[in-house]
């Protein structure tokens, strides 16, 4: 735990497991899943500022081991549309059942805080909702306009659900205008009836293919966490077909298993290994690989955006030169996005 004087400096640390009890496999936990309790003053004050404005965050309902260094750092993920989910996927942490919640102020809250907290990224991201129609879509719109108007030069990213599929409601989304659009393909295709109740692995592709032919040069991210059993050969066919949909950003992260009712872990992967993925994704083409035991979708996000955007501008840039250099007589190629 990490205690602090009045002043806010730190007195005394202690490092918390942040994992199950037990490796299955070993016996004991490996000694890099460890993290400092949060604590510190910016932690504190954003926890006031969130519960003074009646916000949710999914680094509290997901048990996110980063939450102290985000939280210190002034970055936090907004959890709309309730803290109960629909779905009851077997590695996640957020409550389900029948959702009884509805909040049309949340948008202009989230807005407002947005702008008080000085955010220049800012995360959103929702329990599923397919109690709705829309699957909350509209919600999530009046959710990125609230975050424009109040916090104009911030910029945002959403981490949305597959919303069934709707395309109409993945346009709405895309309406509004978001900076970086990420949907979580989460595991193997193997595991997703194991592992995502509600979810289909071609649904999720389905997802980035609809975007990247309606908004070809919209940033997109997506994320993987390893440890449920999936085989080496399985998990590098899956980060390239995420990649061949044109996603742009990966992370990686260890599965840490929240409760002894979610699924166990099959397996930690050591640092190294997620360096090895982290070079692999590389080499696919993805413009940024964020892995390790500890990384989330949203952890880094603001540096994982800025990375992928300066890497674009430099494909662009090198593009124009040798099309340049090629002069009239020079062959384009085809363009491999085309707008709706």
């Amino acid at each position: 735990m990490t205690w602090f004087d009045q002043d806010g400096r730190t007195v005394m640390t202690h490092s918390l497991p942040v994992i199950q009890p037990h490796d299955g496999a070993s016996g004991r936990k490996p000694a890099w899943l460890k993290v400092r309790a949060p604590g510190g003053p910016s932690y504190m004050r954003l926890k006031r500022l969130l519960r003074a404005a009646n916000l949710h965050t999914v680094c509290e309902e997901a048990h996110c081991p980063n939450i102290g260094e985000c939280w210190e750092d002034a970055t936090a993920t907004f959890m709309i549309l309730g803290d109960v989910c629909t779905r009851n996927c077997g590695y996640c942490a957020v409550a389900h059942g029948k959702p009884q919640w509805e909040d049309r102020e949340e948008p202009e809250r989230i807005g407002r805080a947005t702008a008080l907290m000085g955010l220049d990224h800012v995360v959103i991201t929702s329990v599923n909702r397919d109690d709705l129609a829309d699957g909350g879509a509209t919600h999530w719109a009046a959710t990125i306009r609230a975050v424009r108007r109040h916090a104009p030069g911030c910029r945002v990213e959403v981490l949305v659900p597959d919303f069934q599929g709707l395309a109409s409601a993945i346009d709405a989304v895309l309406d509004a205008a978001p900076d970086v659009f990420n949907h979580n393909t989460e595991t193997v295709p193997r595991l997703y009836k194991l592992a995502r109740h509600g979810g289909r692995y071609d649904r999720t592709l389905d997802v980035f293919r609809h975007v990247r032919h309606r908004a070809p040069d919209l940033v997109t991210k997506s994320g993987i966490i390893v440890g449920l059993g999936e085989t080496p050969g399985e998990l590098r066919d899956t980060m390239r077909d995420v990649r061949e949909t044109g996603v742009s950003i990966l992370t990686l992260g260890q599965y840490l298993r929240p409760s002894p009712a979610h699924l166990p872990v099959a397996r930690y992967y050591h640092p190294d290994e997620f360096a090895a993925l982290a070079e692999a994704g590389r080499s696919m083409g993805f413009a940024h690989v964020e892995a390790g035991p500890l990384v989330r979708s949203s952890y880094h996000a603001k540096n994982q955006a800025e990375v992928a955007a300066k890497r674009a501008l430099t494909k662009g840039a090198d593009s124009l030169r040798a099309r340049s250099a090629g002069g009239l007589g020079g062959t384009l190629e085809a363009a491999p996005h085309v707008r709706s």
